[in-house]
């Protein structure tokens, strides 16, 4: 039979969920937000709401929501200035935004808004979205975070 998987992918991928599930914090314990329809600017929150509900990853996804939760920058290997997004009124998503290749969102609030463009990996309690910068290498499709009308790549 044809090995589907390398072993360091299926190890990386496999560190990469442990990870998300011991620093992910429940979406109950974010700060109390009041949400109106135009907090979700982005249809394209559909695509990332069906691939939660399929439990699928995508390679490429774009969206927007509001900051529910601001967490501290994940300081271990590469940093990461991490917060949870609520697209819709049932899904919070974790963002995972590498500083140490694109600049940070400073003043970032809870009640802010943030389009992103990203990959999506499928997690039990919403799901990361990473890659949200330029790849230096050129291999992977670029990503960004836009808060207040500017542009993190």
């Amino acid at each position: 039979m044809k090995k589907i998987f390398s072993n360091r992918f299926v190890m990386v991928w496999l560190i990469f969920f442990a990870v998300n599930l011991t620093l992910y914090p429940l979406a109950s314990s974010a700060h109390s937000v009041t949400f109106t329809p135009h907090d979700y600017v982005n249809t394209d929150n559909q695509v990332i709401i069906k691939a939660y509900a399929t439990r699928s990853n995508l390679a490429e996804v774009q969206g927007s929501g509001t900051v529910v939760k601001v967490l501290k920058d994940d300081k271990k290997g590469l940093k990461h200035q991490k917060f949870l997004l609520k697209i819709n009124d049932n899904l919070t998503i974790l963002i995972a935004h590498n500083i140490d290749l694109a600049p940070r969102i400073e003043h970032l609030q809870v009640g802010d808004i943030i389009n992103f463009k990203g990959e999506y990996i499928y997690t039990p309690k919403g799901g990361t979205v990473h890659w949200t910068h330029k790849d230096p290498h050129g291999h992977h499709v670029a990503g960004y975070l836009e808060h207040k009308a500017k542009k993190y790549e």
